[in-house]
């Protein structure tokens, strides 16, 4: 049995500029995630980010949205889970991945940042602890490393925006096995959809 989650962050940049970004994929999870459990994500200057705290199959669960930029995300979830005691382990971090096509969506545990500037903050803010699992929504690759910080800031065109929608939905529907600590049955039923 692996390690329930007590905490899912959404990575995402502040502001309405940068509202449906392929970057802010992690953001609209935990947004979507919010209004599904019906509570209401507010501003909490501690935390430096959206916060909620909500309930999930009987656990109560912190939801948070850094609302600092996407490469200081990790002061935003170290400033919660250090107030919480909630260990790396038990972190569930939703993020966009340029690695997957839209419409894909991943469960995993560990590894690395793979170039990602919020998954490289919240790492070494734990000391370089890399044990929180991560929800890697899919949103393609420009095809030129060169293109990746602008398109990253750019909302996708239609087809892809509802392809990525789509694979979020998914992922709401696997995650209660991945808060109970289930991961393998998570990633099973996640990995196996297709949008």
């Amino acid at each position: 049995m692996e390690t329930p989650v007590q905490m899912i962050v959404g990575l995402g940049n502040p502001g309405n500029k940068y509202d449906q970004t392929r970057h802010n994929a992690g953001a609209e999870f935990v947004e979507l995630l919010a209004q599904q459990l019906h509570t209401s994500l507010q501003p909490e200057k501690r935390y430096h980010g959206l916060y909620a705290k909500a309930r999930i199959d009987n656990r109560d669960i912190h939801l948070l949205i850094p609302t600092t930029f996407m490469n200081l995300s990790g002061q935003s979830v170290q400033a919660l889970a250090s107030y919480f005691k909630i260990p790396a382990e038990q972190i569930l971090v939703a993020h966009d991945e340029l690695d997957i096509a839209p419409g894909t969506a991943r469960f995993k545990q560990g590894g690395g940042h793979g170039g990602h500037n919020g998954l490289r903050d919240i790492i070494a803010k734990f000391g370089g602890n890399k044990a929180f699992y991560r929800l890697r929504l899919g949103i393609g690759h420009p095809g030129n490393a060169k293109q990746v910080a602008s398109f990253v800031l750019k909302k996708a065109p239609q087809s892809e925006r509802e392809a990525t929608q789509s694979a979020i939905h998914e992922a709401l529907l696997c995650l209660p096995d991945l808060t109970s600590g289930n991961l393998q049955k998570a990633m099973n039923n996640l990995h196996s959809f297709k949008a």
